[in-house]
């Protein structure tokens, strides 16, 4: 997609090349959904040391698996942005390049002399993404930022847990996948923007914090124009009523929700309580939410009733809408992840097989490309600085010895 000749190939984003120069999660995660889809990722790893995801486990025979899942589809090369060998092969690494995400400190590129100006003087139509806790400019802007920092301060830590506990954290980083996710399609529009309507290069200016409040509901205006101030609920939610996880006779739980009037009818009939549908204080989904407490036990009391394969085929047969609350060992053995082919194995030339997700979402038509296991530190150093920059073997070894990649 820049100006530089590359031939297109069989996948979604064949053609695009991305230059990854962040740490940890939310910036390179935006990077690894396009690798997903087929365009080359380029990661940038200080020399010696590389990521810090490397180095926080689980590990399998000395391999990070966090680092296995968020660093697929990838190409490494090691270089030292700190010193202005190391910033000017970056920079001509930009002329070949259609994207750099970064999420570093806001100022650290500017302090490396690396702004968004001076990276277009290299490529006029370079889409810049700039990752950060607290974004680019505001009061708060050159303080760190991680998942459990943007959860607190986005506003929803504020909400999760139960009323009588201290707030907690979700069982996995969600900040940093929400950012990543909008980081992702802020690359996709910026690139359309620029290749499709004629449009110039972009820096996009991604906070985490940001990331997290667009996604809390009702949040603000509910504040703004009722007053009111939302806490933590558990697991009851206005938009579900009767909703909540319920236990079963076996120890598990079960998931079950009504939004619709429809939801409604089909769950009392699964109950075998068609009564409910005649009560008044039930007639609409404002009114059954006045009563969840009431309706839930209903629920409840229905769910220990009868073993669960018996509950499932009941909620089946009524088309309910239920889920079990499935860990990792029943996900594994599951019949409708292992019929859409949710979870995959990539071959790791150094630990061996490891399953992980595959690539999401599933496009019919499309060619679905295989995932190539996350690289070892610098694993591309001749391959790419000799495909982009004409670098030979001796080139590199004198770039080596110094510390510049």
């Amino acid at each position: 997609m820049t100006e530089n000749q590359r031939k297109p190939g069989p996948h979604m984003l064949s053609g695009v090349r991305i230059l990854d120069l962040g740490t940890m999660v939310a910036g390179p995660q935006s990077a690894t959904l396009f690798g997903d889809f087929g365009a080359d990722v380029i990661k940038i790893e200080v020399p010696e040391r590389g990521d810090t995801v490397r180095d926080i486990g689980p590990f399998v025979d000395g391999e990070c698996l966090y680092w296995e899942v968020e660093n697929r589809n990838k190409r490494s090369i090691t270089l030292n942005l700190r010193e202005k060998e190391g910033q000017d092969l970056l920079c001509k690494l930009v002329s070949q390049c259609d994207a750099v995400v970064e999420n570093f400190r806001p100022g650290t590129l500017e302090k490396w002399g690396l702004t968004f100006e001076a990276l277009t003087k290299h490529n006029s139509k370079l889409v810049l993404l700039r990752v950060s806790g607290f974004g680019q400019t505001g009061p708060y802007s050159s303080r760190a930022g991680y998942d459990r920092i943007g959860l607190a301060f986005g506003g929803l830590m504020g909400i999760t847990g139960y009323p009588d506990r201290p707030p907690v954290r979700i069982g996995t980083s969600t900040a940093d996948y929400q950012t990543a996710i909008l980081g992702a399609f802020s690359l996709m529009m910026a690139l359309y923007h620029r290749d499709c309507l004629g449009g110039k290069g972009q820096e996009i200016d991604l906070a985490m914090y940001e990331a997290v409040i667009r996604f809390t509901e009702v949040l603000v205006p509910e504040y703004d124009r009722m007053g009111y101030i939302r806490g933590p609920r558990g697991n009851v939610h206005f938009a579900a009523a009767p909703g909540d996880h319920f236990p079963m006779q076996d120890g598990s739980y079960v998931i079950i929700t009504c939004s619709a009037q429809t939801g409604w009818e089909r769950l009392c009939a699964a109950m075998d309580r068609l009564d409910l549908l005649e009560d008044p204080r039930m007639a609409t989904h404002e009114l059954r939410w006045q009563h969840i407490n009431e309706l839930n036990k209903e629920v409840a009391d229905f769910v220990m009733s009868m073993p669960p394969e018996q509950v499932f085929a009941k909620l089946d047969e009524a088309k309910a809408a239920y889920a079990p609350i499935l860990t990792i060992d029943k996900i594994m053995q599951n019949e409708h992840y292992k019929a859409r082919n949710t979870i995959v194995s990539v071959e790791n030339p150094r630990i061996g097989p490891v399953r992980m997700t595959g690539v999401v979402p599933k496009i019919p038509g499309i060619a679905e490309k295989p995932i190539v296991p996350a690289p070892a530190l610098g694993e591309h150093n001749a391959e790419v600085y000799g495909e982009l920059l004409g670098l030979t073997e001796s080139d590199l070894a004198a770039l080596k010895k110094k510390g510049t990649i």
